[in-house]
């Protein structure tokens, strides 16, 4: 199923022991078999998806692929306490993309089939994606998904669908809508193509942007009404309370199954693909996180787009990706 299991000796190299602590990675949970996780106690299922082909295909800037391993060596230095909560979680480990990965990187840009090329091995991830979500999903397990494009919210959608037999909602704190036109498979458009599947049934956008919105993907929304809403950003900027924005979120999404995605891009000043000097803060993006992964029809948790090659300042990618994590895996 292309998934590396990790070791304890895997997330050693991650983590910095110091004598009188026990840090996150010395004591979360490991399985070595799917076998493993269903018989796991845990919560919790925390899995890489160490990729940026997809942000390739989308014309980004790449990056996204180190976030997962740039994370891993944060939330394993974190403290194990009665808040963290480390034994209702299972580090599982990552999907394997490095084929797609090294194959992205051969190709070029000049190619007049570059988009097929390069939208087939999206495609190739997307097939890994939504068979380890619906797997995990499966064994009654969360899973919190870290890195990669946003093109990996069509495997996440899908794979919950699969398993449920029905179309699932979704809430995205975005500045994009990653709705664009059903062309080759790229990071802009796993949202629609999960709709046009079946996958997607309805769909929020909370602080979407106005100024990187095309006016042919509002008219896509506007015939689409019934199953998408969205909130601007500018509604923030100009008045309106942040929880209220979560709120209708909320009243739209959440009362049957529905997925929860974080694009690093809706953070002010976070490393991201399309990194923003305008956006929400990081305590908003934890709120968000926080309110949204408690209510009992969440059926995964995905942070993607955080590039650290992009990143402001040392760490700071991966400090916030770890915090996000805490906050839905901890104790209130």
């Amino acid at each position: 199923m292309s998934l590396q299991f990790y070791t304890r000796e895997d997330l050693k190299k991650h983590t910095s022991a110091r004598q009188g602590e026990e840090k996150f990675g010395q004591a979360v949970g490991l399985v070595n078999s799917w076998e493993a996780l269903e018989k796991s106690d845990a919560t919790y299922v925390i899995l890489g998806i160490p990729e940026d082909v997809g942000v390739r295909a989308n014309m980004g800037r790449a990056g996204a692929e180190k976030a997962w391993s740039s994370c891993l060596s944060a939330l394993c230095n974190i403290q194990s306490n009665s808040y963290t909560n480390p034994n209702n979680t299972v580090i599982l480990g990552e999907i394997d993309c490095k084929a797609e990965q090294q194959s992205a990187s051969k190709l070029d840009i000049k190619d007049p089939n570059y988009q097929s090329k390069i939208g087939s091995l999206v495609q190739q991830i997307d097939i890994k994606v939504s068979k380890v979500i619906a797997k995990v999903i499966s064994v009654n397990k969360i899973p919190v998904i870290i890195g990669g494009g946003h093109n990996n919210s069509y495997g996440n959608i899908k794979g919950a669908a699969t398993v449920l037999k029905a179309g699932i909602n979704c809430i995205n704190l975005d500045p994009h809508t990653d709705f664009r036109a059903l062309e080759h498979r790229h990071s802009g458009n796993g949202f629609s193509f999960a709709m046009e599947e079946g996958y997607l049934e309805k769909y929020y956008i909370l602080g979407l942007h106005k100024n990187y919105t095309s006016g042919a993907v509002f008219e896509k929304m506007d015939t689409l009404k019934e199953k998408i809403k969205y909130s601007f950003f500018e509604d923030y900027i100009t008045g309106t309370p942040f929880k209220q924005m979560l709120e209708q979120a909320k009243n739209f999404c959440a009362n049957s199954p529905f997925g929860l995605e974080l694009d690093m891009d809706a953070i002010k000043q976070m490393g991201s693909s399309a990194i923003s000097p305008s956006g929400f803060s990081l305590q908003q993006a934890r709120e968000y996180v926080s309110y949204f992964s408690r209510l009992k029809n969440c059926q995964y948790i995905h942070i993607c787009e955080g590039a650290p090659s992009r990143e402001l300042h040392y760490n700071q990618v991966a400090k916030a990706i770890s915090y996000l994590v805490s906050d839905v895996i901890s104790k209130a």
